[in-house]
């Protein structure tokens, strides 16, 4: 039955279920090809429940219409298929990838990330990135400390899709399991490794590349929507080439990648579109993620991260039953996680995992 329900027809360059490696052995009586089997394991992760409620760009804004990180990813999922499918890669890697690479997003974006970051260093954690804590969820923080056993190549195209380093052209790089773990490891103490990170296969690849894609555009529309730009201020060159709707940019941006990509063992983008989408990428931080949050609101989002990290830190240290920390994290966690796992870490991925609202209200909590 496993059989019928594999990809048929891939690419020579695709990566086939029969390719898939794990880090521990499982019972290969399960009836769902190896990769259709991680993207239920992320879909069904309580990482994933709370995408729900994390910020994409914008936070604090009363507009059902604005996007949430959950938007996001199913904008990425979807984009990724779609390419995927049309050069003949294994569309349930890119799914279960593309599904779970935002797990590890913090409270208010990447503003908040940049604050957890601060934190981490401070208290010799290493650096904080939300991909590489999406990996840390789905290896060791899910299951109660005993991780999803997510497929190696799941997991690294999931730990290399960071869309905000552009590229013209992606190739996949060969690695091994201890290769992997090399790379995850040196992100904590490597400033610029994140930078130099690059998936193994080529669905990895479109995952990253439609993770720019998922967002370039649906920003503009919500920062249109939210009064901080107009469709006007948009330079006309980047309109002439890619279109001014976010189903234009996608359209124009998508059928230009398999267009370059077929048949290839590469993702290609013309020159073309390329310098396009570096020139709008290069807008909307100017005109949006700039002005995403004013500076009283950045210096509010400090004041309580820290202050959550100061008072958990010490509720850790004192075994405070009563603190959020102790009743709803770490109370499951598994023995493992408890003992091999600093106090300082322990918080960090205790407040990496809150929603904004959650957050908010663990921060009220304090005051009282």
């Amino acid at each position: 039955m496993k059989e019928n329900m594999e990809l048929k027809c891939l690419s020579k360059y695709a990566t086939s279920d029969s390719m898939a490696i794990r880090f521990k052995r499982e019972n290969d009586d399960d009836i769902r090809p190896a990769f259709f089997r991680d993207i239920d394991r992320v879909l069904y992760s309580t990482s994933y429940t709370r995408y729900i409620d994390k910020t994409q760009v914008f936070s604090f804004v009363n507009n059902d219409h604005i996007s949430k990180r959950i938007i996001h990813v199913q904008f990425v999922s979807k984009i990724a298929r779609t390419i995927g499918r049309a050069l003949g890669l294994n569309t349930d890697l890119i799914e279960a990838a593309a599904l779970g690479h935002d797990l590890g997003h913090v409270p208010f974006g990447h503003t908040g990330e940049r604050i957890l970051n601060d934190i981490s260093l401070k208290h010799n954690e290493g650096y904080f990135n939300h991909n590489i804590e999406s990996v840390r969820i789905l290896m060791t923080l899910e299951n109660n400390g005993e991780g999803k056993n997510i497929t190696l190549q799941v997991l690294d195209a999931i730990m290399c899709h960071n869309g905000e380093f552009v590229l013209g052209k992606y190739e996949p790089v060969k690695k091994t399991k201890e290769d992997f773990i090399k790379e995850y490891k040196e992100s904590y103490t490597n400033k610029n490794k994140v930078k130099e990170l690059r998936p193994m296969t080529l669905e990895g690849c479109v995952v990253r590349i439609s993770d720019v894609i998922g967002y370039i555009g649906k920003d503009i529309e919500d920062a249109i929507i939210l009064g901080i730009i107009n469709e006007n201020d948009i330079p006309e060159d980047i309109k002439n080439t890619l279109g001014t709707t976010n189903k234009e940019i996608i359209n124009t941006i998508v059928n230009d990648i398999i267009k370059n990509s077929i048949d290839k063992p590469y993702i290609k983008m013309s020159e073309e579109i390329f310098n396009a989408l570096i020139k709008l990428k290069e807008f909307n931080y100017k005109n949006i993620y700039a002005k995403a949050n004013t500076k009283e609101e950045i210096e509010q989002f400090e004041l309580m991260f820290n202050t959550l990290f100061d008072n958990y830190f010490n509720d850790v240290k004192t075994n405070n039953e009563n603190s959020p920390i102790n009743k709803v994290f770490l109370k499951d966690m598994n023995e493992e996680y408890l003992k091999n796992t600093s106090d300082a870490r322990k918080v960090i991925d205790f407040i990496a995992g809150m929603t904004d609202d959650y957050f908010i209200n663990c921060y009220k909590d304090t005051l009282e």
